[in-house]
């Protein structure tokens, strides 16, 4: 058992330290990182009991439309308001990279209960699948959500925070919804799901390069 657990938790530890070091400016509070991670976990039981009502309550079972709302829409949405509630107004999200820090610490949190439940019932040989797919691809969408919250934190106008807001939601769902139709239409879905993570990394680790560059801007226009 101890084994299994350590299968589903190192994954997600992993991936959250990579980003975490690569805050090279202020980096934020170790407490601050873990609760966040905690409140990620704590949005599985509801969301599975969402998801759970949604196939049997309401009888959203069947089709591409079905499977995808209840997993990207639903997922990425409770995600990003845990993030903005709790974190996009706090103090410590004080550089544009601190969205992508706080973002990856919740999805991974919820990515890392998730991925235990799954090692549980399936067994640990589905391990480092579930770590090179499932977990990295929450991370991934994180990034993307995390990147234009701080954009939109730091913004120099209503208009431009309202838009990175809405791109901050809009684009985690749409990678991820992508993400499950890839696996739910695409028949040989390995021969395109390795490109499109590929993607995701590049582009992903774009956002981080991104961010730190708004955040030395906005770091050296504060008054010394």
């Amino acid at each position: 058992m101890i084994a299994l657990i350590g299968a589903a938790v190192a994954p997600g530890i992993a991936i959250l330290s990579y980003f975490y070091l690569r805050d090279s400016l202020e980096p934020e509070p170790i407490s601050m990182v873990i609760r966040s991670f905690i409140f990620g976990m704590l949005l599985v039981v509801p969301i599975m009991v969402l998801q759970y009502i949604m196939q049997n309550e309401w009888n959203w079972r069947d089709g591409i439309v079905a499977e995808v709302f209840q997993s990207a829409v639903v997922e990425e949405f409770f995600k990003w308001m845990v993030i903005y509630f709790t974190v996009y107004k706090h103090v410590e999200f004080d550089e544009p990279y601190d969205g992508i820090v706080y973002a990856v610490a919740v999805s991974l949190g919820f990515a890392t209960l998730e991925n235990l439940f799954y090692l549980i019932i399936n067994g640990a040989n589905i391990a480092i699948w579930r770590a090179f797919l499932p977990v990295s691809s929450h991370a991934l969408f994180a990034v993307w959500m995390g990147y234009y919250l701080g954009r939109a934190k730091f913004s120099k106008d209503a208009k431009h925070e309202r838009l990175f807001l809405w791109m901050s939601i809009t684009l985690p769902i749409s990678l991820h919804a992508l993400y499950n139709v890839i696996f739910l239409a695409v028949q040989n879905w390995l021969v395109v799901i390795v490109p499109f993570m590929l993607v995701l990394w590049w582009q992903g680790l774009k956002k981080v390069q991104r961010a730190h560059d708004f955040g030395s801007k906005n770091l050296s226009s504060r008054p010394q």
